[in-house]
């Protein structure tokens, strides 16, 4: 879910027209949000899932899906030859914001959406873009991320999965973990170990994984929020045809920076939660005029504000052809703190009421997974350390500290495993 952003005073009048052209389909076709307990928020805290529920999750998302696409809202900004709309970054801004407000549900294509079209724009061959991006736009495909690793931690460029070419194919072994939906995903975006005589950066390459593919195995995870939509994939002598590389072979990483700018810029969009539902929930237990829940809120506020500009400036960098920077970082940090704070805060307005859970608690548990789920935000995309080193380096010029592991090759550097 992204944050709900007003539209500016000072909106051209272009964009004016296309916000009430959205907010009309969306009138239309949707019903909106609303801050009292529904099917849309239980569906979000579910604590548990039955094949069959999960089923109808994925299928919930990819009617919605199918929806957006016939009406001309799904890849607003991707060009038409690749089956978007040919929009600008603005207009894409403008329908986040307004379908926020309502109950669509197409969480399991954020990866898709947010991360492998930008991507696969940036680095792909004409062939690539031609045959999976429409297909992800539409609904038909579903993408999942295969990037950490149980020996890498947040080093992802000491991974070990390897791949070894076999004429037109590469053999790939190893295992992933905390890679959202990959059980249901029909594919996925791989890096991998390709030479082991360079520095690890430089023998990494990415590739474009049919998910069906003998040998990919993913197993849920069950997460401390109850649900288990993250997993571990094992890869077992997976065959992966040479022209699904994206980019150049111990070129993957440069191709990943663009992924993970696109994932740290997504993150840092926002929770899906306006300062408003957090007055609210002070009021509904009797809080609001409580003079420390009343400062706390206040300082809520006050990030929801600082996240809203942050966006703007990242958006005004898009709107100039400008790819994410590591002004991405500054908005992944932001909202580390936002949701850290945030999911404190909620308990301490519940106050006893915060130990229950599930449907014994308010809103079916819906306050105690913010909190619960604060963990998944924080670490995904870069952990708040990795953040910092990113800001400190590249942006402040400092020093980073001695690393061996950057300079020798990866074949003579210890490894967690």
């Amino acid at each position: 879910m992204t944050a709900v952003a007003a539209p500016t005073d000072q909106e051209a009048p272009e964009l004016a027209a296309f916000r009430n052209e959205v907010r009309a389909w969306l009138d239309a076709n949707a019903e909106r949000r609303r801050p009292d307990a529904n099917e849309f928020k239980k569906r979000f805290t579910a604590t548990s899932e039955t094949p069959e529920e999960e089923r109808a999750h994925v299928q919930r998302c990819r009617t919605w899906q199918h929806e957006l696409f016939d009406a001309g809202y799904s890849g607003i900004a991707v060009p038409t030859e690749y089956g978007g709309q040919g929009g600008t970054p603005a207009q894409q801004r403008v329908f986040q914001q307004e379908v926020a407000r309502y109950e669509v549900d197409i969480g399991i294509f954020t990866v898709g959406m947010n991360m492998v079209v930008p991507t696969i724009l940036v680095h792909g061959t004409e062939e690539q873009k031609q045959r999976f991006i429409p297909r992800l736009l539409n609904g038909d495909d579903l993408w999942c991320q295969l990037f950490s690793e149980p020996g890498a931690g947040s080093d992802l460029a000491g991974l070990t999965t390897k791949a070894e070419r076999d004429g037109d194919e590469w053999i790939i072994n190893g295992q992933k973990v905390w890679n959202s939906y990959a059980h249901l995903a029909d594919w996925g975006i791989l890096i991998t170990r390709t030479d082991w005589d360079v520095p690890k950066h430089r023998g990494i390459t990415y590739f474009l994984v049919d998910m069906t593919t003998p040998g990919v195995e993913a197993r849920p995870l069950r997460q401390i929020t109850g649900v288990a939509h993250f997993n571990e994939t094992f890869l077992t002598e997976v065959r992966v045809p040479h022209e699904n590389v994206l980019g150049e072979v111990n070129g993957g990483w440069g191709v990943a920076q663009t992924t993970l700018m696109n994932e740290r810029a997504m993150i840092g969009g926002g929770s899906g939660l306006g300062f408003r539902e957090y007055s609210d929930l002070a009021k509904r237990f009797g809080r609001d005029d409580d003079p420390v829940v009343r400062q706390r809120l206040a300082s809520a506020y006050t990030r929801f504000q600082v996240l809203k500009w942050l966006g703007e400036r990242a958006r005004a960098a898009a709107k100039a052809g400008k790819p994410p920077g590591p002004e991405s970082s500054v908005m992944k940090l932001a909202i580390s703190e936002h949701v850290y704070e945030n999911g404190n805060l909620v308990l301490a307005i519940e106050g006893p009421d915060a130990m229950l859970y599930a449907k014994d608690a308010y809103e079916d548990g819906f306050w105690q997974q913010q909190f619960l789920g604060q963990w998944s935000i924080r670490i995904g995309g870069g952990t708040e350390q990795v953040q910092r080193n990113i800001l400190g380096e590249r942006v402040l010029g400092l020093p980073s500290d001695p690393r061996p592991d950057k300079t020798d090759p990866f074949r003579d550097v210890p490894k967690n495993v």
